[in-house]
C-alpha cells in the first residue's frame, strides 16, 4: 500500500508538504502542488479516510435517506439516489445510502455516530417525524421534497402543486369537462407524502378554475388493482374523457384496460402523466407528461448542502418548474362530451 511518505519521496519533497497539499490548510506554489499530484496520480495514492476524518474533523460523507418502499416506485428513487452519489463525488464525498424504513431512528444513529458530516432527506412527508431531530442536531441537511412547514429547512423539489395544475390545464384546453386522477398507492396518501398531496391540490385547484370535474382515485400499480379503479370510475363518471395517472406502475396497465374497452387513445380517452421521461416514451403510446427531473433534482440538493457544509448555504425552498411535453395520448375531448 502506497504511503504518504511514498509520496512525499517520489515528489522530492516534505510529508508535511504532501500533507499540506491534500488539505488545502496552507499555501503551497503551483510548481510544487502540481509535482505532489503528479505522484500521487502516478503512485496511486489515496488517503487513509479515518487519518483524514480525525485531522479534519470531518468524515466526507453524506448520508442519504431514502426509504425503500413497496408502494412508492423504485428506479425513480434510485435515478435520484446515483445522481446524488455521483454529483457528491465530484465535491470530494461518498454517500452512505439508508434504505430502511426507521425514521427518526435513522436521524438519530448518523448524528450520534458522527457517520457522516450531512444529511439528504428523501420521501418527505408533510408531518415527517424525522424532521424535528433533524432541525436540534444542527446537522448540515438538505430536503429532496417538501414538508408543511419549511422553516428552517432547505427544500429542493420540483413544483408538483404547479405540475398538477399544468395537467389540468391541458385537458381543460382541449376541451376536457371530466377528467379522472389515477393516483399513486392509498398508503403513500395515508402517510401524507409531500409530492402527492400537492399535485393533487394543485390539480384540483386549476381544474375548478376552469370549471373541470375532478375524480381522484389512489390505486395500486397492479393490472387487477387498475381494472377494479377504472370500473369504478366509469360506473360514477360514466363521461370521463381524460385521466392524469401520477403512478408510473399503473401507466400501462391503464392503456390496455382502455384498449380492451375499446375506447381509443387520444380520441375517446386522452392521458397526461407525472412520471420520468423514459416512461413516458417506452410504453404502447407515446405520453403526454410532464416530467420528473430526477438528476437535476439530486444536483441541486447536493450543491446546496456542500454550500451548507461550508458554512455558506442559507435556508431557502428551491422549486424547480416542470414543463409539459405534449405527445400522441392527449387531444380534443369527444364531441358531446
Amino acid at each position: 500500500m502506497v504511503t504518504l511518505a511514498d509520496v512525499a519521496q517520489h515528489a522530492g519533497v516534505s510529508a508535511s508538504t504532501v500533507s499540506y497539499v491534500l488539505s488545502g490548510k496552507r499555501t503551497i506554489s503551483e510548481v510544487t502542488k502540481q509535482r505532489v499530484e503528479r505522484s500521487i496520480q502516478e503512485l496511486g495514492y489515496h488517503p487513509n479516510a479515518g487519518a483524514r476524518a480525525l485531522a479534519s474533523s470531518r468524515s466526507n460523507i453524506i448520508a442519504l435517506m431514502m426509504p425503500l418502499r413497496t408502494d412508492m416506485y423504485v428506479p425513480v428513487m434510485m435515478e435520484i439516489a446515483i445522481a446524488v452519489a455521483t454529483h457528491a463525488r465530484e465535491h470530494g464525498f461518498d454517500v452512505l445510502m439508508l434504505t430502511g424504513e426507521e425514521g427518526p431512528a435513522a436521524v438519530r444513529r448518523v448524528v450520534g455516530s458522527g457517520l457522516a458530516d450531512a444529511i439528504i432527506l428523501m420521501d418527505v412527508e408533510l408531518d415527517d417525524a424525522r424532521l424535528p431531530l433533524l432541525r436540534e442536531s444542527g446537522r448540515p441537511a438538505v430536503l429532496i421534497g417538501l414538508p408543511a412547514q419549511t422553516t428552517g429547512f432547505t427544500c429542493v423539489d420540483l413544483d408538483f402543486a404547479e405540475a398538477g395544475a399544468l395537467c389540468a390545464e391541458h385537458l381543460a384546453q382541449l376541451g376536457h369537462r371530466q377528467i379522472a386522477v389515477i393516483g399513486e398507492a392509498p398508503a403513500v396518501y395515508e402517510r401524507r407524502t409531500g409530492f402527492a398531496e400537492r399535485t393533487i391540490d394543485g390539480l384540483r385547484s386549476r381544474a375548478l378554475q376552469h370549471g373541470v370535474r375532478v375524480l381522484h382515485r389512489p390505486c395500486e400499480g397492479t393490472y387487477a388493482a387498475l381494472a377494479g379503479a377504472l370500473g369504478q370510475i366509469f360506473t360514477e363518471r360514466p363521461d370521463v374523457t381524460g385521466f392524469v395517472v401520477q403512478n408510473e406502475q399503473a401507466l400501462e396497465p391503464l392503456l390496455s384496460l382502455l384498449r380492451q374497452d375499446r375506447r381509443a387513445v387520444p380520441e375517446d380517452i386522452s392521458v397526461v402523466a407525472v412520471c420520468p421521461e423514459q416512461v413516458a416514451l417506452q410504453g404502447s403510446v407515446r405520453l403526454t407528461s410532464v416530467t420528473i427531473p430526477a438528476r437535476e433534482m439530486a444536483r441541486h440538493a447536493v450543491d446546496r448542502l456542500v454550500a451548507k457544509i461550508d458554512g455558506q448555504g442559507d435556508e431557502e425552498v428551491f422549486l424547480l418548474e416542470p414543463e409539459l411535453v405534449v405527445r400522441a395520448s392527449s387531444g380534443p375531448a369527444p364531441v358531446g362530451k
